[in-house]
C-alpha cells in the first residue's frame, strides 16, 4: 500500500469517526430537548393540578419562583449568594 492510499484510508477512518462524533453530540442535544419539553408539560399538568407526587413540588415550587422573579424584573441570579468584596476567585459553580 502506498503512501498516498494510507493518507486517503487515514483520512476516511479520521472523517468516519467525526461523523460519528457528531451524530452522538446531536443525539445527546436532541435528548436534553426531549428532557426539557417534558418538563415544561411536567410542570403545566402540575400548575393545572392533573398530576401530583412529592418529588415534584420542590422542583415546581423552584419554578414558580424564577417565574415571579422574571415577570418581576428581578435579576436572573436573585437570590444568589454575593462574592465577598475584592475577591479574585471566579463564583462558584451550581450543582
Amino acid at each position: 500500500m502506498g503512501l498516498l492510499d494510507k493518507a486517503k484510508a487515514a483520512a476516511e477512518q479520521a472523517t468516519s469517526k467525526a461523523k460519528e462524533g457528531i451524530e452522538d453530540v446531536q443525539t445527546k442535544r436532541d435528548l436534553a430537548q426531549a428532557y426539557g419539553d417534558l418538563g415544561r408539560v411536567t410542570y403545566e399538568l402540575a400548575e393545572s393540578g392533573e398530576i401530583s407526587h412529592p418529588r415534584l413540588g420542590e422542583t415546581v415550587q423552584r419554578i414558580r419562583g424564577l417565574e415571579a422573579a422574571r415577570s418581576e424584573g428581578e435579576p436572573a441570579m436573585a437570590g444568589a449568594t454575593a462574592e465577598a468584596p475584592g475577591s479574585n476567585q471566579p463564583p462558584a459553580m451550581p450543582n
